[in-house]
């Protein structure tokens, strides 16, 4: 197994990054992000792996419920319970808050 990548790679994973890197910093990463690959390598290697599989320490088990309008109610009874209207519209105080 490789130790480092290759210098070329290192740049393509800097210019994806779109950060300038010096040639020191460029042996640095050669070894530094091979390590990180080899971790993440890893995670491939373990048996009954599945890209579905989700970890969770709860049970999720989603209620939904249709979205089905029932009681309509018109414009009228809501109308008688309040206070003030303008035409169609409820009329609401004013709030306004000056600092």
């Amino acid at each position: 197994m490789e130790e480092k990548l290759s210098k070329e790679e290192v740049l393509h994973v800097a210019h994806l990054a779109r950060i300038k890197v010096s040639d020191e910093e460029i042996e640095k990463y050669r070894i530094q992000l091979k390590e990180l690959l080899n971790e993440v390598d890893k995670i491939n290697e373990v048996v009954g792996y599945d890209e579905e599989m989700m970890i969770t320490p709860i049970k999720d088990e989603a209620l939904l419920h249709s979205d089905e309008v029932e009681d309509q109610i018109s414009f009228e009874e809501v109308r008688s319970n309040i206070p003030h209207t303008s035409g169609s519209f409820i009329e609401v105080p004013k709030v306004v808050q000056h600092e």
